[in-house]
């Protein structure tokens, strides 16, 4: 009897063993990496120029999943990473871009604009208050008490307000004026070394000032795309006026100044030292250059440095908090801003005597659209208020003035525009919001927010350009409907190496990182948890 007991006993232990041994030790350190436009296909196509230890190290120890995907249109790095931190999509947390029209004001403004709040190092004033759903950063900290630290370094405003939070202890980015890290009187804690770096004279504000950029390597072990053109090699001047950072933030400098600066706060903040986990974000750059074709070297030179910057990311972290202690998550912003012209403006050595370019004017859309209202309605005044993004904005104050039904002027509106050469299709804000469900519609509703969206959703055929003749900053825009080969990476913390080969939804992140680290998932985020890190 009692030998049977002591087997029970033995049993039970080891059984209780194996089970705490295999659940996963709560990271000391989480550490967010949003690489803007970084493509797999290109982290492929590009090996021959990476190191050992950069991103070949992360393909071949990390839990890589083959890409990502965002279910909503107009997709850019601040909807993309605000998805990726709430766990949900704009209808929910409410970031549809970079930029949102105030059609009270009628202006453009960025989408965390807030006079209530004054800039550090710089002249915009901004909050992250515009996020309506909680991030993954927020929920550590109300989990925490306060006590996890939680900061944010990025090239851009947006990308580094959402990925701090609303109640993280600082978001940094990069000015576009004065080149210093910057950052809002909302977050009270500019961390010293942040600032002593401004003030150093050796900061990337004076290194960019007139920064040439050239190849890291011999050219020619830039061969992975067969249309580069046969060049010697290239130079890029940052000059020395008002255009100079927004330049160089498209250049590898930027990312070496981000992880730079990053890895300066983490040893001096002693971040994943304490009981409790801390959080650090970093956004990278993986886009094209201005003026510089998709298939060109320089495209590889960032590669191939920003291979290098993970590198030296990676054992700096080693070095103080040990990997095994820190959560690693790389992901994509899930598109690619292509900087081709279109077939026919390229065709100048083309047999082709077609050179048409299918173009959609959106101000002759305006234009055109208000006087079909006119028409119908009056012309007491000007019933379309903006064509912008993608949008149709119309004169909410004279349609109520009039005692117009709103669904029946979109209706109509829409009828309308659908009859346009380049139109694929438009959808109304009242069907999005009490429609018939389809996927089609789904996947429009979920990038519609009631307080910043325009009244009717417009869907050009692909091959189109968008112009605007009256405005001459408007940046003309290619419309491509490609898919984005954008791999997400889980690193460190005792994660076993495996290659999914399928395709994830970004709100399945943050709910995986509430999971690992023992939280709540924020609050609109309805996704469970990836089953491989379970």
């Amino acid at each position: 009897m009692i030998r049977i007991i002591t087997s029970l006993v033995a049993v039970l232990t080891i059984t209780s063993v194996q089970a705490q041994a295999s659940v996963r030790e709560v990271p000391k350190l989480v550490v967010g990496i949003t690489v803007d436009q970084l493509r797999g296909d290109y982290l492929e196509f590009f090996q021959s120029t990476f190191s050992e230890r950069g991103f070949k190290r992360l393909l071949s120890e990390g839990l890589v999943y083959q890409n990502i995907r965002f279910d909503f249109p107009n997709l850019d790095d601040a909807s993309a990473i605000a998805t990726i931190y709430t766990g949900t999509s704009p209808f929910y947390h409410g970031i549809v871009g970079n930029k949102k029209y105030i059609a009270s004001q009628k202006q453009e403004v960025s989408v965390f604009s807030d006079p209530a709040y004054l800039g550090n190092y710089t002249d915009d004033k901004v909050s992250p208050l515009a996020l309506k759903a909680s991030t993954i950063t927020d929920e550590l900290k109300i989990a925490s008490q306060g006590y996890s630290d939680v900061y944010s370094f990025a090239p851009q405003i947006t990308q580094a307000l959402i990925a701090a939070g609303q109640k993280g202890n600082a978001a940094f980015w990069i000015d576009d004026y004065t080149g210093k890290w910057a950052s809002t009187t909302y977050y009270k804690n500019f961390y010293w070394s942040v600032d002593q770096g401004n003030r150093s004279g050796s900061d990337f504000a004076v290194k960019a000032w007139g920064m040439q950029w050239t190849p890291l390597l011999n050219i020619s072990a830039y061969n992975a795309l067969p249309y580069t053109k046969s060049t010697p090699s290239f130079q890029h001047f940052m000059g020395r006026d008002k255009q100079t950072y927004t330049l160089a933030k498209q250049t590898p400098a930027v990312n070496e100044n981000v992880r730079n600066s990053a890895m300066t706060l983490l040893t001096k903040a002693d971040l994943g030292k304490r009981t409790n986990p801390d959080f650090l974000s970093l956004t990278f750059y993986a886009g094209g250059f201005p003026g510089v074709s998709d298939y060109s070297y320089e495209i590889q030179d960032i590669y191939a440095r920003l291979d290098r910057e993970i590198e030296k990311l990676l054992d700096d972290i080693d070095k103080t908090v040990g990997l095994k202690n820190t959560l690693i998550f790389i992901t994509s912003t899930g598109y690619y801003t292509s900087t081709e012209p279109s077939i026919s403006e390229s065709s100048e050595n083309s047999n082709s005597t077609n050179n048409t370019v299918n173009k959609f004017y959106i101000n002759r859309c305006e234009a055109l659209l208000n006087m079909y209202l006119m028409a119908i309605y009056g012309r007491d005044g000007q019933w379309v208020d903006k064509f912008y993004n993608g949008q149709v904005y119309l004169n909410r104050e004279l349609i109520k003035s009039k005692g117009v039904s709103l669904q029946e002027i979109q209706d109509k509106a829409a009828e309308f525009i659908s009859e346009f050469t380049g139109v694929q299709e438009v959808y109304t804000s009242f069907q999005l919001r009490h429609g018939q469900w389809n996927p089609v519609m789904e996947y429009y509703k979920n990038g519609y927010t009631k307080e910043t969206s325009g009244d009717l959703f417009v869907e050009l055929q692909p091959g189109y350009k968008i112009v605007n003749e009256q405005d001459a900053s408007f940046k003309e825009k290619q419309v491509r409907n490609n898919a984005i080969i954008s791999p997400v990476i889980f690193f460190g913390n005792n994660i076993k190496p495996a290659r999914i080969k399928r395709t994830i939804r970004a709100t399945e992140i943050a709910p995986t990182l509430a999971y690992i680290m023992r939280i709540r998932s924020p609050n609109a985020a309805k996704d469970e948890p990836l089953s491989e890190l379970r």
